[in-house]
């Protein structure tokens, strides 16, 4: 991407800038915000952050472009002439394992400000992100998103490789901010194996090998749950209740399945948030069986149209990783 420069955030000048990209990015909602001092502590006992800047045009100079994003660490000066627009927060972690604890990275905020949507921010963001924790010597990060936010899934299943076999329902309890309140907080909790091939594939230069809906449809993979567009002209979820999809689903014993999701579950809470609600307690009743029964989240397509369309790929066990 033109323009933008990554850099290490760790001064108190700089992450008053943090905060002030929380409140823009996430509707101006002080209670949910992290404050200075708790951003300071975590960068100075092994936490990372990483801000994505946009340079700010000086009076004179000629407009340049650059191929590739600047290299991180960089002099505090490059933020001096810059707009931040962007940042990732991750900090140290453990996990059990059968051979006890082990440290991983917790990636707690991603955030880019919505007027640079859509510019490949985020992805720049993550990479970066990669590239630190695994000079700490660390293979794994996790971290946290709505299941049925396609853009999120397309970045974080997709593009970055990461994988799901943990549902979290109403994981927050209830969000205060402007995105998430009165709604339930379920959560997907992805692993990002950062070392694994997998993971430097997507992260390459050299796109993969993209499979649409009608790949996955000439192997005979099945859709659990085929939504309906009714005379609301909004997408419905299935009728078929969860506990039968499922039986359904163990008799079969498919490897591959597809799970619907809204294209755009921002826009349907805004104009129908009974029928919101309604996806997300059907998607999690479905999300819950699955996992238990083996299965993991493994990519993610999205249709574009005047119908846009998006769904989950499941892969059973980790044979495809």
């Amino acid at each position: 991407m033109a323009n933008i420069v990554l850099r290490i955030i760790e001064t108190p000048q700089e992450l008053a800038d943090v905060e002030l990209l929380q409140r823009a990015i996430w509707l101006d909602s002080d209670i949910e915000v992290i404050p200075v001092h708790l951003l300071l502590a975590s960068v100075r006992n092994g936490g990372l952050i990483i801000g994505a800047y946009e340079p700010t045009p000086q009076p004179g100079s000629p407009k340049t472009e650059a191929a590739e994003p600047a290299k991180i660490p960089q002099p505090p000066q490059a933020a001096k002439t810059a707009t931040p627009i962007g940042f990732v927060f991750s900090f140290p972690g453990v996990y059990d394992t059968a051979d006890g604890l082990r440290i991983k990275h917790h990636s707690h905020n991603l955030g880019v400000l919505p007027s640079h949507e859509d510019r490949g921010v985020g992805f720049l963001l993550k990479r970066a992100q990669w590239q630190m924790v695994r000079r700490q010597g660390i293979d794994r990060i996790t971290w946290t998103y709505d299941p049925l936010l396609s853009r999120n899934a397309h970045l974080n299943i997709s593009r970055l490789g990461a994988v799901c076999d943990t549902y979290f329902p109403n994981f927050y309890g209830e969000l205060r901010d402007g995105l998430n309140v009165g709604f339930p907080s379920d959560r997907f909790q992805v692993d990002w194996w950062i070392a694994s091939k997998r993971v430097a594939r997507r992260l390459s230069k050299r796109p993969r090998l993209k499979l649409d809906l009608a790949h996955y449809l000439a192997a005979d993979t099945p859709i659990l749950n085929p939504s309906k567009i009714e005379a609301d002209g909004l997408p419905h979820p299935h009728d078929q209740p969860a506990a039968d999809v499922v039986a359904n689903i163990q008799q079969d014993q498919c490897p591959l399945l597809l799970l619907e999701i809204p294209s755009d579950f921002a826009a349907l809470k805004a104009v129908d948030p009974d029928l919101a609600l309604k996806w997300r307690l059907h998607s999690r009743a479905l999300f819950l069986a699955l996992f238990e029964l083996g299965y993991l989240v493994t990519d993610f397509i999205h249709l574009k149209g005047a119908f846009p369309r998006s769904f989950y790929v499941l892969s059973h066990g980790d044979s495809t990783l």
